[in-house]
């Protein structure tokens, strides 16, 4: 049976990567595959279960001695049902509850015109300084909001700024890498990110010091090189209307749309300091968050002589989320968590160890991977490969020296953040941001194969370089 689930689950990937010649979204193919796992795996709980979760089995029948005495393929399909797809529902649920509120954040300040102050303020038209400043700004943005919004807000900016497709493909370009590399070193940054800090592998106060020098690396080596083939000045765009249409940005003060920004950013950046002072997960700071821009725009509304069919209430913002995107990973995060529980993942971990054996490699391969797959899945199976280690964990282990790299804020779950996030850049479908840019610009696939991916490449390696010199030489 579990040959069956592996291959039920890389022919779901197959349609998830070939979602644009299929033409089916992915968000219904990975549904469709995290569901079937489930089932393959409850029929086959009986079998798997005692090999897989022996431990987990006997502290549920322990908790609830009435299940005890029933049939064992029965206790299997009780622990299963009552037991193992609650607890991944509720983990999947913290994810996609912060994101929920996140996305309605971003997408009420940029509906209000608050990003128009960051984009209005660049005046530069010199190809090199404009390159440098765009990649700084997306790197920055993008810690704090996320990559998938910051790159639509810079593509915006390049068409305002950039009359010629060319240059706007290699300032896309390096805006998928600066945005891959700023979300990597943020709790907040990157849905990867965001997966690890939820669940607890990594925390705010040593991610953000140990990754960020990395992360800020592998993003300015390849911008440097691209500065050495860059001269002159950018092609002005012949026109341009940015929100002209927009009959609520002509209403609103000015003021009004920068209160808005100001307290969305501020928002954002109050979640992991809620989380630092409360030990709440996240989704609730971010929820608090939603809740006091909801009331903040109703009032300012309120007290504004806009009509009403002009308002973007909350109510409204909230129709304009992406439940397709929000599915996708709720299906995904399902099918991994049925891997997860029927052992597959862990047989995979105890592969890469003995054949890999080093946790800096193991990492390097999985932001390789993530290259050519989603980075979402990819570190959602690291997640259920690898649980973070406690003491005791280490105390019963094999090698304790190795297993201490997978405590919290260990080595391991630092690396995989920054090379889950930076190593989608080598490849345009890699990663949120160079779908969307790709999506936006129409940026061909080869282009982006022969002139931008050897240079992604190096940033991934340098940046990767810096992490394990911190880490190996410095000891910091």
């Amino acid at each position: 049976m579990l040959t069956v689930m592996i291959f039920v689950f890389l022919i779901g990937y197959l349609c998830i990567a070939l979602e644009h010649p299929l033409k089916v979204n992915k968000a219904g193919t990975a549904l469709l595959t995290g569901t079937i796992l489930w089932v393959l795996y409850t029929f086959a709980a009986p079998d798997l279960i005692p090999t897989a979760s022996a431990e987990e089995f006997k502290e549920f029948l322990d908790a609830y001695p009435a299940i005890a005495d029933l049939p064992f393929v029965e206790q299997c399909t009780r622990f299963v049902v009552e037991h193992q797809v609650l607890d991944s529902i509720g983990e999947i649920a913290e994810t996609l509850i912060f994101l929920i509120g996140a996305m309605i954040t971003v997408e009420l300040i940029d509906a209000h015109g608050g990003f128009m102050f960051i984009t209005n303020r660049i005046k530069t038209n010199q190809k090199k300084k404009l390159l440098l400043l765009v990649a700084f700004i997306t790197f920055f943005m993008s810690a704090i909001l996320d990559n998938l919004t910051t790159s639509i807000v810079m593509v915006m900016l390049m068409r305002k700024l950039l009359g010629n497709y060319k240059e706007r493909w290699v300032f896309g370009s390096v805006i998928i890498i600066a945005a891959n590399s700023g979300g990597a070193w943020s709790p907040i940054g990157d849905v990867t990110t965001i997966m690890l800090w939820v669940r607890g592998n990594i925390s705010s106060s040593s991610t953000i010091p140990h990754l960020i020098l990395p992360s800020l690396v592998s993003m300015i080596v390849p911008v440097l090189i691209m500065m050495r083939f860059l001269h002159g000045k950018v092609t002005p765009p012949d026109a341009f209307t940015y929100n002209e249409n927009d009959e609520l940005l002509k209403e609103l003060k000015t003021k009004e749309k920068l209160s808005i920004l100001i307290l969305g950013v501020l928002c954002l950046i109050f979640v992991p300091i809620f989380k630092t002072i409360t030990h709440l997960p996240p989704f609730m700071g971010i929820l608090m968050g939603v809740g006091i821009l909801w009331i903040y725009t109703e009032l300012m509304y309120k007290r504004d002589i806009v009509n009403e069919d002009l308002k973007l209430r909350l109510s409204k913002i909230v129709r304009r989320i992406d439940g397709a995107t929000l599915l996708f990973f709720l299906g995904i995060l399902l099918a991994v968590d049925a891997l997860r529980c029927s052992g597959v993942l862990t047989n995979f971990a105890f592969w890469l160890d003995e054949t890999v054996g080093n946790v800096y490699a193991v990492n390097l391969i999985i932001g390789t991977l993530s290259a050519v797959v989603d980075n979402v899945p990819l570190v959602a199976g690291a997640i259920g490969m690898y649980p973070v280690a406690t003491d005791a964990i280490i105390a019963t282990a094999t090698d304790p020296t190795y297993m201490a790299n997978f405590v919290q804020d260990g080595i391991f779950w630092q690396f995989l953040a920054y090379c889950a996030g930076v190593g989608g850049s080598m490849l345009i479908i890699g990663s949120a941001a160079g779908v969307v840019v790709m999506g936006l610009e129409r940026i061909n696939f080869i282009w982006y194969l022969k002139n931008i991916s050897l240079l992604a490449l190096i940033g991934y390696l340098a940046g990767a370089g810096v992490y394990i010199l911190q880490n190996v030489v410095l000891g910091l």
